[in-house]
């Protein structure tokens, strides 16, 4: 990713926290609630959490979900990457600890083939097109054969979610990618795709019919989905 692009949008630290607030509170929730759900979804789509032993989070901001991955796989290694350094240090001083880190992406290249899972949120729609396939193959060169990405993104698909995002200063130039797009770009890069599945389809006003979400996945209409790949 381009490094001037993160560091305009992660050097922000708390202003970037309340930007996205400000977007999500239209859903009633806020940043936290999804981190959580994304990754209560993330972790029965692993065939074998107990294998994980290290853990990616690419793009990996303020470190937040840098944390819980390693509070949800506590026996694994977890790196937070990055390129911006004010967020970088801005997440060890808030979210580093015993068995998670943080390093700049430009320090990963020495790790090929170690990694596990890879979890990516919301980082490929900051990132130029011409530009994602490049960063798709060095995700794909650091996990180990058999690994997993797990690719977040916001859903172009999905109104509510275009709104949202029209209301985030940093996200109102950024160009959206549909599911197809983006299975399409992990295909390209050599992974296997698993599945590819869509979330957050009601607001908290209408959370009484959140538990028939998963009924609703396929139809890749969601405010988020998922693409689920395997390093062949």
């Amino acid at each position: 990713m381009e490094e001037h692009v993160t560091e305009q949008l992660f050097d922000l630290s708390d202003e970037y926290e309340a930007m996205l607030n400000q977007g999500i509170r239209l859903s009633g929730e806020d940043m936290f609630f999804f981190l959580e759900a994304r990754l209560k979804n993330l972790v029965a789509r692993v065939p074998d959490p107990s294998a994980v032993s290290r853990v990616l989070d690419f793009g990996c901001g303020l470190g937040y979900a840098s944390k819980r991955l390693h509070q949800i796989f506590p026996q694994a290694q977890v790196t937070g990457a990055d390129t911006a350094e004010k967020a970088l240090q801005a997440a060890r001083e808030r979210n580093g600890g015993p068995g998670v880190r943080f390093l700049d992406v430009t320090s990963l290249g020495r790790e090929e083939g170690t990694y596990d899972l890879c979890y990516v949120n919301g980082v490929f729609h900051h990132i130029p097109p011409e530009e994602r396939p490049g960063i798709v193959g060095l995700i794909h060169n650091l996990l180990r054969r058999g690994g997993t990405l797990a690719l977040f993104e916001n859903n172009p698909w999905n109104l509510g979610a275009r709104v949202v995002m029209s209301r985030i200063p940093f996200d109102r130039d950024a160009r959206m990618l549909s599911p197809v797009a983006t299975a399409s770009l992990l295909k390209n890069a050599g992974f296997e795709i698993r599945r590819t599945d869509s979330y957050f389809f009601f607001p908290r006003w209408l959370r009484a019919l959140r538990p028939v979400e998963p009924l609703l996945s396929w139809t890749r209409l969601g405010a988020q989905y998922l693409v689920l790949g395997t390093k062949r």
